[in-house]
Protein backbone atom coordinates (compact mmCIF):
# COMPACT_ATOMS: atom_id res chain seq x y z
CA UNK A 1 0.00 0.00 0.00
CA UNK A 2 1.39 3.18 -0.50
CA UNK A 3 2.28 6.00 1.76
CA UNK A 4 -0.14 9.24 1.74
CA UNK A 5 1.47 12.36 2.59
CA UNK A 6 -0.49 14.96 4.40
CA UNK A 7 1.03 18.54 4.28
CA UNK A 8 0.98 20.41 7.67
CA UNK A 9 1.80 24.13 8.14
CA UNK A 10 2.69 25.77 11.66
CA UNK A 11 2.28 28.72 12.88
CA UNK A 12 3.80 29.22 15.95
CA UNK A 13 7.41 27.88 17.52
CA UNK A 14 5.02 25.48 19.64
CA UNK A 15 1.83 24.45 18.27
CA UNK A 16 -0.24 21.30 18.67
CA UNK A 17 -2.48 20.58 15.31
CA UNK A 18 -5.19 18.66 15.24
CA UNK A 19 -4.90 16.55 12.34
CA UNK A 20 -8.03 13.61 12.75
CA UNK A 21 -10.38 14.68 10.22
CA UNK A 22 -7.63 14.76 7.89
CA UNK A 23 -6.25 11.62 8.55
CA UNK A 24 -9.52 10.24 8.45
CA UNK A 25 -10.53 11.64 5.29
CA UNK A 26 -7.37 9.87 3.83
CA UNK A 27 -8.50 6.93 5.42
CA UNK A 28 -11.87 7.14 3.95
CA UNK A 29 -10.21 7.89 0.31
CA UNK A 30 -8.21 4.70 0.21
CA UNK A 31 -8.84 1.83 -2.21
CA UNK A 32 -8.72 -0.80 0.28
CA UNK A 33 -10.10 -1.16 3.67
CA UNK A 34 -6.52 -1.22 5.71
CA UNK A 35 -6.66 -2.87 9.76
CA UNK A 36 -4.86 -0.07 11.24
CA UNK A 37 -2.57 3.10 9.64
CA UNK A 38 0.45 4.25 11.01
CA UNK A 39 1.03 7.71 11.60
CA UNK A 40 4.69 8.53 11.18
CA UNK A 41 6.38 12.29 11.57
CA UNK A 42 9.48 12.17 9.22
CA UNK A 43 10.82 15.26 11.03
CA UNK A 44 13.49 15.74 14.07
CA UNK A 45 11.60 18.67 15.66
CA UNK A 46 8.26 17.56 15.29
CA UNK A 47 5.95 14.78 16.81
CA UNK A 48 2.52 13.13 16.60
CA UNK A 49 0.66 11.54 19.28
CA UNK A 50 -3.26 11.03 20.62
CA UNK A 51 -4.79 12.79 23.38
CA UNK A 52 -8.13 14.60 24.34
CA UNK A 53 -8.89 16.97 22.22
CA UNK A 54 -12.42 18.76 23.06
CA UNK A 55 -10.94 20.57 26.02
CA UNK A 56 -7.71 22.49 24.13
CA UNK A 57 -6.52 23.33 27.40
CA UNK A 58 -5.44 19.50 27.58
CA UNK A 59 -2.89 20.10 24.79
CA UNK A 60 -1.55 23.61 26.17
CA UNK A 61 -0.84 21.50 29.65
CA UNK A 62 1.01 19.03 27.84
CA UNK A 63 3.29 21.34 25.86
CA UNK A 64 3.48 23.14 29.54
CA UNK A 65 4.89 20.09 31.16
CA UNK A 66 7.11 19.59 28.29
CA UNK A 67 8.62 22.91 28.40
CA UNK A 68 9.28 22.75 31.82
CA UNK A 69 10.78 19.05 31.13
CA UNK A 70 13.51 20.72 28.32
CA UNK A 71 14.99 23.38 29.84
CA UNK A 72 16.88 25.91 28.09
CA UNK A 73 20.46 25.53 28.99
CA UNK A 74 23.24 25.37 27.17
CA UNK A 75 23.52 22.43 24.23
CA UNK A 76 25.89 21.71 22.24
CA UNK A 77 24.10 21.64 18.68
CA UNK A 78 24.86 24.71 17.32
CA UNK A 79 21.13 25.32 15.80
CA UNK A 80 19.55 25.87 18.94
CA UNK A 81 16.88 24.09 18.52
CA UNK A 82 17.36 21.09 21.00
CA UNK A 83 14.93 21.77 23.21
CA UNK A 84 12.79 20.91 20.17
CA UNK A 85 14.73 17.84 19.27
CA UNK A 86 14.17 16.61 23.16
CA UNK A 87 10.54 16.86 22.83
CA UNK A 88 10.37 15.20 19.71
CA UNK A 89 12.06 12.72 21.51
CA UNK A 90 9.67 12.61 24.42
CA UNK A 91 6.58 12.44 22.02
CA UNK A 92 7.48 10.37 19.50
CA UNK A 93 7.18 9.87 16.00
CA UNK A 94 4.37 7.39 15.29
CA UNK A 95 1.25 6.37 16.46
CA UNK A 96 -0.83 3.43 15.23
CA UNK A 97 -4.87 3.78 14.94
CA UNK A 98 -6.84 0.79 14.00
CA UNK A 99 -9.18 0.84 11.33
CA UNK A 100 -12.48 -0.29 10.84
CA UNK A 101 -14.74 -0.17 8.11
CA UNK A 102 -12.45 2.76 6.76
CA UNK A 103 -13.25 4.46 10.06
CA UNK A 104 -10.56 5.88 12.24
CA UNK A 105 -10.97 3.98 15.53
CA UNK A 106 -10.46 6.47 18.16
CA UNK A 107 -11.57 6.58 22.08
CA UNK A 108 -14.74 9.12 22.75
CA UNK A 109 -12.24 12.14 23.62
CA UNK A 110 -8.78 11.06 21.49
CA UNK A 111 -8.02 13.25 18.40
CA UNK A 112 -4.69 12.67 17.06
CA UNK A 113 -2.43 15.81 17.05
CA UNK A 114 0.35 16.66 14.96
CA UNK A 115 2.76 18.21 17.50
CA UNK A 116 5.11 21.47 16.14
CA UNK A 117 8.30 22.10 18.11
CA UNK A 118 10.15 24.50 15.85
CA UNK A 119 7.79 26.02 14.06
CA UNK A 120 6.47 27.87 11.89
CA UNK A 121 7.28 25.63 9.62
CA UNK A 122 5.74 23.79 6.28
CA UNK A 123 5.66 20.06 7.28
CA UNK A 124 4.28 16.74 6.27
CA UNK A 125 2.35 13.87 8.21
CA UNK A 126 2.83 10.26 6.71
CA UNK A 127 0.26 8.04 6.64
CA UNK A 128 0.65 4.09 6.30
CA UNK A 129 -2.33 1.85 5.92
CA UNK A 130 -1.32 -1.71 7.19
CA UNK A 131 -2.99 -4.83 6.83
Amino acid sequence: MTVERISVESRAAREWIDVTDRVAQVVAGLATTPQAVLLFCPHTTAAVTVNEGYDPAVASDVQRALDAQVPQVPFHHAEGNSPAHLMTSLVGPSVLVPVEGKRLQLGRWQRIFFCEFDGPRRRELWVQPLG
